[in-house]
């Protein structure tokens, strides 16, 4: 059940029969030449809304916003600091829970490691203030199976590369405008650096020439399964 389709009747009914609530996690984030901004969000509010049809949850609309390291100098990255992510994060919690909402799942399908343990330290900070409730803080990545790893050819495959093209390719065709080259960062191991764009011009960690919509599709199926787990797995925690 989707809250930004519904009424406040429907809500207040549904939460007979329901205490979970998922807020998905995105970005506005530069993903190579081909693929578009919102790359995360869709694929990680596709994969949630998915999941919704098996499972009767709560969805809410995406936290579009996120915080990009390694291309915050790219074009088109638009990031929000990682304390307003962490306010953002406490803010839905709090009122949630005030509104009925028993188990929170905020899942993340931006990776940047900032950005996660912003989500991650708001659930750690909330948890203990309010009593009775259950928060789950993680990326998308983090609940796949091992099926999910046979699916990419490209060792290391990452951003941007074989696999998120893959999702694109299956679920938003109309966006991907042709293939990025290949490509690695070169950014230094360890040592946080200014001008990053220089560093990693392209935004692409991978290979998007592998892509195929038959690959996005499996991988979307694995995206989906983690989350039906994950919120059958909450539901049974006494």
């Amino acid at each position: 059940m989707k809250l930004h389709d519904i009424t406040m009747k429907e809500f207040k009914a549904g939460l007979k029969r329901k205490k979970t609530l998922i807020v998905p996690y995105g970005s506005v984030e530069a993903h190579g030449t081909h693929l578009p901004l919102s790359t995360d969000t869709i694929a990680m509010v596709e994969a949630v809304n998915e999941a919704a049809k098996v499972v009767d949850v709560f969805v809410a609309p995406p936290v579009h916003y996120g915080y990009s390291t390694s291309t915050g100098d790219h074009p088109g990255t638009l990031n929000i600091t990682p304390e307003t992510l962490r306010r953002i994060s406490i803010d839905l919690v709090r009122d949630g829970a005030a509104k009925g909402i028993k188990n929170f799942i905020l899942i993340s399908g931006h990776g940047g490691s900032i950005h996660t343990f912003a989500i991650k330290e708001a659930a750690d900070r909330v948890v203990s203030e309010i009593k009775g409730i259950k928060i789950a803080a993680l990326r998308v990545y983090e609940i796949l199976g091992k099926d999910a790893e046979k699916i990419a050819e490209t060792p290391g495959d990452a951003h941007a590369g074989e696999i998120e093209t893959s999702l694109m390719l299956y679920l938003r065709p109309e966006l991907v405008k042709g293939v990025s080259p290949k490509g690695r960062p070169n950014l230094p191991k360890h040592i946080y650096v200014g001008e990053r764009l220089k560093h990693w011009p392209g935004a692409v960690n991978g290979d998007p020439s592998k892509a195929t919509r038959e690959k996005g599709k499996a991988y979307f199926n694995e995206m989906v399964k983690g989350i039906v787990g994950l919120v059958k797995d909450m539901e049974k925690l006494k």
